[in-house]
C-alpha cells in the first residue's frame, strides 16, 4: 500500500521553503513554477507519508460584485445592499487558484481519506514548525465566516456610499482634489478622529493664567519650588498671594518623605504597540512598518507580526529565545547577564487567543538588513529583552514648604536599579538630586516669580495617538489599522506633516462636517464598534453569520436612504468650500454637440466641462493634456486632445473626449480609466477608449491607421507615438513595451501599405540629410521594421523582448484579433462591434 499523500499550502513561497526544509531536513526535490513545489518523504502523524509543499502568494480571493453591478451609471447604489457578491482571484495573472486546485484534485485521486488540518505557528524557525506539525488542529469555520461577514459589510456599505458621493460631488465642483470621494465603515470614523481634533484646535480659546514660582539657594544650588495651587486664572488674586509670600520671605520645611517606587517592565509587544512606536519613535508610517515587519517575519528574524496578545503562553521558551541572541554584537553581553543572573518572566498582559507577542527569533546585525528593517528589528529585540529584565526601581523624595500661608514643594528622584531601562534607555527615569533638608529648616526666598502663561490647544493627532483611539474604539483589527490610516492619506483627506502629525485637508473636514449635519453615526466609532462585537460573536460561534450581515446591512441601507434625501445639507458645505465647475478651469477644446469651448479642469480628476451642454468628460489622469492641432473626431466632431503620460518615457496618444467616455464600439478593451472606477478600483464598463484602441477604418488617428505590428510581450499592438519626434518610438497599446525607431529623423509616418511577408504596416522615414544611412545622400525610405534589413537594424527594443524579422511568434500573431491592430488581421471588423448612430 502506497504511503498517504500530504499536500501543504503555505501563505508565501518563502514560508513554504522554510516548512519543507524543516520537515525534510533539507532533503527535498524542488520544482520551479508560478510558486515552487517541494517534494519529499517524511513522517506525518506517526506514519510514513509523501509530502508536497507549495504556497499561494498573499490572498487567493478578493470579494467583489458581479460584472452587471460594476457599471456606475446602470446601477442604483441602493441596490448594492441586496446585490450578490462573488469571490474572484486576487492575482489572476498568477493562476494560483487553478494551480492549487489541480494539485488538490491530483492528491484526492491518490488519497484513501480526505482530511484537512491547520498548522498554527508564530515563527518560521524549524523548532516552531516541527512543534506545529505535532499539534495540528482543524480549520475553524466560524473564524472564516467572521471574515466573510466583515468583507461583505465593508464592500456593500463602502461602495454604495462611495459611488453616490463621487457621482454627486465630482460633477458639481471643479477644485475637488480627490479622484474618488470614498466612504468606509472603518475609514470614515478614522478620519473623524482627525477632524475632531482639528475642530478642537480651531475652536480653542486660550486663557491667561498666573503661577507663583519661589526660588531658593541651598549650598550654592538654586531650586525652583512648585505651588500647591498650581495656577490661578485671576491676576489680582495671584498678585495678592505673591505679596503675602514676599512679605514673609522665609520658607519653613514642614515635611519630608521618601518612598521606594518601581517602574514596571513592559508586557509583550503586539501589533498595535509596534505600529505606535514605529510612528512616534522610528518615523515609519503604519503601512511601511507592517511591510517591514512582515519581511522580517518571512526571513525568520521575528515571530508573526499580526497579533493582539501581549501575554506569553506558559510554555514559551524564554531561555531558548535569549540563547539565540546571546552572541549578538550589540546586546550579547546584556543577554548573557540575564542568563547568568536569572531573567524575569514578563508582566501579565492580554491573551487574545491568537499568536504570542512579537519576538526576535534569530540574531542579526546591521549589515544583514536594510537600514529601516534593522531599526525595526532592533526595537523588537530591545523590547523583548526589556520584558524579561528586572523592573526599574528608584527613590522618590518629596520636600514640602510653607510661607505666608501658602504651600510649595519639590521632588527628587534617585534610581537604585536601572533594570529594563538599561536596554530601553528612552524609558529611563530622569534623576533629580536635591540638597540636604531637615524638617523645621528656615530658608530665605531669593525671588518670587509671578509666571504668566496661557492655555494651549491640543496638537494635531499623531499616528500613534490615532492608533490608540482606533484600538480603544474597536475601529479595524491589528491587521487592518495600518490600511485604514493609509487610505485616508491616499484619498487626500489628511496629510502627514512633521512629527507624523495628521492634518485634515479641506475635503476631509468638509466630508466629516457633512456627515455630522446629516447623520453623525456615519462618522462616529460607535456603530463600527458594535459591528466588530457582532463579528467577534460569529467568530466564536455565538451568532449566526447571515443574521449579523443582514441586520447590519439593513441598518446602513436605511441610513443611506436618509443620507440621499438630506444630501443638500452636505452640498451647502461643499458649495462654501469649493468652486463650481462653471467657475473653474480654462477654455481648451470645442464641444462636438454645441461647438462651444469646453473648460479643462486640471485638479484631480482632470476633466472637461461644457457649460452649454452641462456635460462632464473625464480624462486620463497623471499626465498633461493639450489640444491636438484642432483636429476633430470623424464620429462626433469633438476636437481631439493629446495626452502625455508623466515621465521621460511616458506614452503620448490622441483621444476624443466623447469616445473616451462613451466608446462607440462594443468589445473594446479599456485600459486608461476615467473617474468612475468599479468597486475594487477597476474600470467600470464602457469607459476609457483612446484613439489607439479605436478600430475606425478611415480615421488617420485610429488603431487601423497608426498600428504598426504585433507586440512581442502581449496581445497588443505597437502604435506610432504621434508627437515623439525627434526621438521616434512605438509603444504597445496594452502593456509597457517600448520600441525606439530611427532617431533624429525629420518625419516618420505610417502608410496604407502592408508588408507582403508579415502583414505589418509599412512605415515611411524621412532621414536627416546630415545623418542619413541611405546611399547618395537620399533621405526618404519606406519599409517594414521587421522585414526591411535597414530599418530593422535601426530599431531598438527599450522595454520588452527583442524581436527578429519574420520571428515565429510574430508570424503566428497574424489574423488573431478582430480589432487589435496591424499584424492582428485587421482586414475586417469584429462582428460584435457596432458604430454609434449619429
Amino acid at each position: 500500500m502506497a504511503p498517504p499523500k500530504v499536500l501543504m499550502v503555505a501563505e508565501k513561497p518563502s514560508i513554504a521553503l522554510s516548512i519543507a526544509s524543516s520537515i525534510s531536513g533539507g532533503q527535498m526535490h524542488s520544482r520551479k513554477g508560478s510558486t515552487d513545489v517541494h517534494e519529499f518523504e517524511g513522517m506525518f502523524i506517526g506514519l510514513p507519508a509523501y509530502f508536497k509543499v507549495t504556497s499561494v502568494i498573499g490572498h487567493v480571493f478578493s470579494v467583489d460584485f458581479p460584472a452587471k453591478y460594476q457599471d456606475w451609471s446602470a446601477t442604483d447604489p441602493i441596490d448594492l445592499f441586496q446585490a450578490p457578491i462573488q469571490k474572484t482571484e486576487a492575482n489572476p495573472k498568477e493562476k494560483i487558484y487553478a494551480l492549487k486546485l489541480s494539485s488538490v484534485l491530483v492528491f484526492k485521486q491518490m488519497m484513501l481519506e480526505e482530511r484537512f488540518h491547520r498548522a498554527r505557528f508564530s515563527s518560521v524557525t524549524g523548532k516552531d514548525i516541527l512543534k506545529a506539525m505535532n499539534c495540528l488542529v482543524e480549520p475553524n469555520k466560524c473564524e472564516a465566516l467572521a471574515v466573510d461577514a466583515r468583507q461583505e459589510i465593508d464592500l456593500k456599505v463602502g461602495v454604495a456610499f462611495t459611488r453616490y458621493q463621487t457621482g454627486y460631488f465630482q460633477g458639481k465642483y471643479g477644485d475637488l482634489d480627490s479622484r474618488v470621494i470614498s466612504y468606509g465603515p472603518c475609514q470614515t470614523p478614522t478620519l473623524g478622529f482627525c477632524v475632531q481634533r482639528y475642530l478642537q484646535i480651531t475652536t480653542f480659546k486660550p486663557e491667561k493664567f498666573w503661577a507663583l514660582r519661589p526660588h531658593i539657594m541651598v549650598d550654592g544650588y538654586e531650586l525652583q519650588l512648585e505651588w500647591e495651587r498650581h495656577r490661578l486664572f485671576d491676576m489680582d488674586v495671584a498678585l495678592m498671594f505673591q505679596k503675602l509670600v514676599l512679605q514673609d520671605r522665609i520658607l519653613e520645611v514642614t515635611d519630608m518623605s521618601e518612598k521606594q517606587e518601581s517602574k514596571g517592565r513592559p508586557p509583550g509587544l503586539n501589533t498595535v504597540n509596534l505600529l505606535k512606536i514605529a510612528s512616534s519613535a522610528l518615523g515609519f508610517g503604519p503601512q511601511m512598518a507592517m511591510q517591514l515587519a512582515e519581511r522580517l517575519y518571512i526571513q525568520g528574524f521575528i515571530s508573526y507580526p499580526r497579533t493582539e496578545s501581549t501575554a506569553y503562553p506558559s510554555s514559551f521558551d524564554f531561555k531558548g529565545t535569549l540563547g539565540a541572541l546571546a552572541n549578538n554584537p550589540m546586546w550579547g553581553d546584556y543577554v548573557q547577564g540575564l542568563l547568568s543572573d536569572g531573567y524575569h518572566k514578563p508582566q501579565s498582559g492580554t491573551d487574545a487567543g491568537d499568536h504570542p507577542p512579537i519576538t526576535p527569533m534569530r540574531s542579526a546585525n546591521e549589515d544583514m538588513l536594510e537600514r529601516d528593517a534593522w531599526r525595526l528589528y532592533q526595537y523588537v529585540c530591545q523590547h523583548f529583552l526589556g520584558t524579561v529584565s528586572p523592573n526599574c526601581k528608584y527613590i522618590r523624595t518629596k520636600v514640602e514648604f510653607s510661607i505666608g500661608g501658602e504651600f510649595f514643594h519639590c521632588i527628587g528622584l534617585h534610581v537604585t536599579v536601572k533594570g529594563f531601562t538599561s536596554i530601553m534607555p528612552w524609558l529611563a527615569v530622569s534623576e533629580k538630586n536635591l540638597p540636604q533638608f531637615a524638617k523645621g529648616d528656615k530658608i530665605e526666598v531669593s525671588k518670587v516669580e509671578l509666571f504668566e502663561g496661557q492655555t494651549a490647544p491640543p496638537d494635531y493627532l499623531s499616528e500613534s495617538e490615532l492608533i490608540s483611539l482606533m484600538e480603544k474604539n474597536g475601529i479595524g483589527t491589528d491587521a487592518s489599522i495600518s490600511a485604514h490610516i493609509n487610505n485616508i492619506c491616499e484619498r487626500n483627506y489628511v496629510q502627514v506633516q512633521a512629527g507624523r502629525k495628521l492634518v485634515p485637508t479641506a475635503l476631509g473636514i468638509t466630508l466629516i462636517r457633512g456627515y455630522q449635519c446629516i447623520d453623525p453615526d456615519l462618522c462616529l466609532p460607535d456603530i463600527r464598534g458594535f459591528i466588530e462585537q457582532q463579528i467577534n460573536l460569529v467568530a466564536k460561534g455565538e451568532a449566526d453569520h447571515s443574521c449579523v450581515v443582514q441586520h447590519v446591512l439593513e441598518q446602513f441601507k436605511q441610513k443611506y436612504s436618509y443620507f440621499v434625501k438630506q444630501i443638500d445639507n452636505m452640498d451647502a458645505l461643499f458649495e462654501a468650500q469649493f468652486s463650481p465647475l462653471a467657475d473653474s478651469g480654462r477654455a481648451l477644446s470645442k464641444c462636438g454637440k454645441c461647438l462651444r469651448y469646453m473648460k479643462y479642469i486640471s485638479s484631480q480628476p482632470s476633466r472637461l466641462y461644457c457649460g452649454t451642454c452641462e456635460e462632464v468628460y473625464y480624462l486620463p489622469q497623471k499626465g498633461t493634456i493639450k489640444l491636438y492641432k484642432e483636429l476633430t473626431c470623424p464620429l462626433d466632431n469633438f476636437e481631439l486632445l493629446i495626452f502625455s503620460m508623466a515621465g521621460p518615457e511616458g506614452k503620448s496618444f490622441p483621444l476624443c473626449p466623447f469616445c473616451y467616455n462613451s466608446p462607440p464600439f462594443e468589445g473594446i478593451d479599456t485600459l486608461f480609466g476615467v473617474s468612475k472606477t468599479g468597486s475594487s478600483g477597476k474600470l467600470g464598463k464602457g469607459t476609457g477608449m483612446p484613439c489607439f484602441l479605436c478600430p475606425h477604418p478611415t480615421c488617420r488617428h485610429s488603431l487601423i491607421a497608426q498600428g504598426v505590428c504585433a507586440c512581442p510581450e502581449c496581445n497588443g499592438t505597437l502604435v506610432l507615438d504621434p508627437i515623439s519626434a525627434p526621438k521616434w518610438r512605438l509603444y504597445c497599446n496594452m502593456c509597457n513595451c517600448l520600441v525606439l525607431l530611427p532617431q533624429g529623423a525629420h518625419r516618420i509616418a505610417t502608410t496604407r501599405e502592408r508588408c507582403p511577408e508579415c502583414d505589418s504596416t509599412i512605415i515611411e522615414v524621412d532621414f536627416n540629410k546630415n545623418t542619413t544611412p541611405l546611399e547618395g545622400g537620399a533621405t526618404l525610405h519606406s519599409g517594414c521594421i521587421l522585414c526591411d534589413d535597414l530599418l530593422h537594424s535601426l530599431v531598438e527594443v527599450k522595454h520588452g523582448k527583442s524581436f527578429f524579422k519574420r520571428a515565429g511568434r510574430w508570424a503566428r500573431a497574424r489574423g488573431r484579433g478582430g480589432h487589435r491592430g496591424r499584424g492582428r488581421g485587421l482586414g475586417k471588423m469584429d462582428p460584435k462591434m457596432s458604430f454609434r448612430d449619429f
